[in-house]
């Protein structure tokens, strides 16, 4: 069984979270050299009987689809992280469980993070969205643009908006979620739900009873009975890192969490590497704006986060999208993957050039980093003044928010 990519997904409630804010972070481990893209998608109206053309298979499509920005793996239609104009955060985490999952292509889990996104308009719609579409369609299909190789996984979610999260881990189409409304989380790569379950699928139980994984006598623990059999260790690297923090939880502090290659939550490996970052904030005071901050770019550690505001006019983003090839798409063609396109977007190739300089140059290295980090504190003070301030946010003003800031960047690193 293909070992799952160690991501690490956070949230973090008040009071351990700073001034009535819920902050939620995810670094998304994929294979060294995927491109993820940043795209915006504004809500929309369907026609009766129109589709959702997802990744591999097609599904009904509703009669409307909430806004959504995401960050996605270049090849594929759904997203690893994302949030709606409703405040709503989902990303999610491949699993290793017992069951392995199926090879028949369907829903990714990925998908089901869009689709939670575009249908729920708060936490628990999500998550009601996305346990009916596994109901129904399943999930399966390979996780990586790569023919020589078929990776598929279970899935795992954090789903999150101002007044509560849920943990949801599947196996197949069988479920459990738990509901935190304070302190923090941390999902990775691993079954964490224990016997405090607050929704399952109905027949949750009975099934791994039938599998003969669970007596029905003992005190049923989720990923006890779900896991594989050498894998139920704790996923403690990214839950200490936010456990240990003693000072209130706040934007920057996620950031930072993200980036620290020593905890093992900013991975950088042989085979994986942290190939986008998402940290978002949302105020449980409904006046203020919830706000998303996306890399863009691999390694947050060497990234600048960006800050993007749900308004009625947002200004796309080219610059942070990959070239389309529509039905010449390697992706969607089959046998699927028989070539891989150069999917690296402008800011993408930008960055490049910035990696090459920190990991070779010392003293152009550490220049280079003290400005990014520069450039980056102004978008957090300028976010943190629009948080603080009593004055209604003016849309117009941003709108071109995260254009701006791709745009500055990729001037500066040129």
């Amino acid at each position: 069984m293909a070992l799952a990519p160690p991501s690490y997904c956070f949230v973090a409630f008040p009071p351990r979270a700073k001034d009535g804010l819920v902050v939620f972070g995810k670094n998304s481990a994929r294979p060294r050299d995927e491109v993820q893209e940043i795209v915006y998608f504004s809500a929309a109206d369907h026609e009766p009987e129109s589709k959702a053309e997802c990744t591999y298979i097609s599904i009904d499509q509703v009669p409307r689809t909430h806004a959504i920005v995401i960050s996605r793996p270049a090849w594929l239609w759904g997203a690893e992280m994302g949030a709606n104009e409703h405040g709503v955060c989902i990303a999610n985490e491949a699993i290793n469980a017992r069951e392995p999952a199926a090879e028949t292509e369907a829903l990714l889990g990925m998908d089901l993070v869009r689709l939670g996104l575009e249908r729920g308009a708060t936490a628990k719609e999500a998550l009601d969205v996305i346990v009916a579409l596994l109901e129904e369609h399943g999930q399966g299909g390979n996780y990586y643009e790569d023919a020589n190789s078929y990776h598929s996984f279970q899935s795992a979610y954090l789903i999150v908006d101002s007044g509560e999260a849920w943990v949801l881990e599947t196996v197949g189409k069988y479920w459990a979620a738990e509901r935190i409304t304070e302190g923090v989380k941390c999902i990775c790569n691993q079954l964490s739900l224990m016997t405090k379950i607050d929704a399952e699928h109905p027949e949750l139980r009975s099934y791994a009873q039938s599998q003969g994984w669970w007596t029905g006598e003992d005190e049923f623990n989720f990923s006890e009975v779900f896991s594989p059999a050498d894998d139920h260790l704790a996923c403690c690297s990214g839950k200490d890192s936010l456990e240990k923090q003693e000072e209130s939880i706040t934007v920057q502090t996620m950031i930072d969490i993200l980036r620290d290659k020593a905890s093992g939550v900013c991975i950088d490996s042989e085979s994986f590497l942290t190939t986008a970052s998402v940290v978002s904030v949302l105020p449980q005071n409904r006046s203020s704006p919830c706000i998303h901050y996306f890399t863009g770019t691999p390694d947050p550690s060497r990234s600048i986060f960006k800050p993007f505001i749900f308004v009625d006019d947002v200004k796309l983003v080219p610059k942070a999208q990959s070239p389309c090839f529509g039905d010449d798409d390697p992706a969607k063609k089959e046998p699927r993957f028989q070539e891989k396109p150069d999917r690296r977007h402008e800011l993408y190739k930008a960055h490049e050039w910035a990696r090459a300089v920190l990991e070779s140059d010392e003293e152009q290295g550490q220049k280079l980093r003290k400005t990014m980090l520069e450039l980056e504190k102004q978008g957090l003070e300028a976010m943190e003044e629009i948080l603080t301030s009593n004055d209604p946010l003016d849309p117009t003003e941003v709108g071109d928010l995260f254009y701006d800031c791709v745009d500055t960047e990729i001037k500066f690193f040129k």
